[in-house]
């Protein structure tokens, strides 16, 4: 099993949108990033979990955690004229974007800040903390994956 951050606006999909969601699941759609893309298509799988991170508010972090329930397939959205993400050199029997289904693992009790997430020094080389990391999606290595739920299960900054 391998460990991911996804990263969403919470006016667009937040945490607790997915846990309203039918059996707490939902495709993540929308991912209009190369890179990001490659990671969907290629290399998230079913069974792997993820952080939920709330981005671009007033205190991003990390909200709770999902699973993996459906690997990458071609994103609707793209094929869709009136969706934000369309994108008319997509089809279907050729996409050229991708999502997964997601399902609703746990919620934490609080936010695992960005500014605590940079401060702690067993997370000081997670992606997220990079000046400039744009991506929507990154890989968690184990050793931040364990301090992150380390610190959601001490309830404390």
């Amino acid at each position: 099993m391998q460990h991911w951050l996804f990263k969403s606006e919470p006016e667009t999909f937040s945490i607790d949108d997915l846990s309203k969601r039918p059996k707490q699941t939902e495709h993540w759609d929308g991912v209009r990033n190369y890179q990001a893309r490659n990671m969907l298509r290629d290399a998230i799988k079913k069974g792997d979990q993820g952080f939920f991170y709330h981005s671009s508010c007033e205190i991003p972090g990390i909200v709770g955690i999902f699973e993996v329930v459906k690997e990458g397939y071609g994103d609707h959205s793209a094929l869709d004229p009136e969706s934000t993400y369309f994108d008319p050199e997509s089809t279907s029997a050729n996409p050229r974007w991708y999502m997964v289904d997601i399902k609703l693992v746990k919620k934490f009790p609080r936010i695992i800040t960005l500014q605590e997430i940079k401060q702690h020094p067993k997370l000081s080389e997670m992606l997220i903390t990079r000046k400039g990391n744009r991506l929507s999606i990154t890989p968690v290595t184990t050793k931040e994956w364990q301090t992150i739920l380390h610190l959601a299960e001490n309830n404390k900054a």
